[in-house]
């Protein structure tokens, strides 16, 4: 089961013992944050939890699924996050 953006703020506001709409506000900055550097180019960590930073992809040659024709793809950004150690610990019940 997945755990939406309402029920996240409310289990953090219930542990954390700040209302719902502070945690909501601390959130939108942290995303903010997060897209204000990744946009840079530079990497956003937090030790032990997370990282997430902007790739680049290469142009490419690749096919209209519909036609078989052959398309040429340019290049782009994507994002890539990668799990810490902590949070690769708890996904593996350790």
């Amino acid at each position: 089961m997945a755990l939406n953006r309402s029920e996240l703020v409310a289990a953090v506001a219930e542990k954390s013992g700040n209302s719902q709409a502070a945690v909501n506000g601390v959130l939108d900055s942290v995303f903010e944050v997060f897209t204000e550097q990744v946009s840079k180019g530079e990497k956003v960590t937090i030790p032990g939890w997370l990282a997430v930073e902007r790739t680049k992809r290469a142009a490419r040659t690749g096919r209209n699924p519909q036609t078989g024709e052959t398309i040429q793809i340019p290049e782009g950004y994507s994002v890539k996050l990668s799990a810490g150690s902590k949070l690769k610990a708890a996904a593996t019940g350790k």
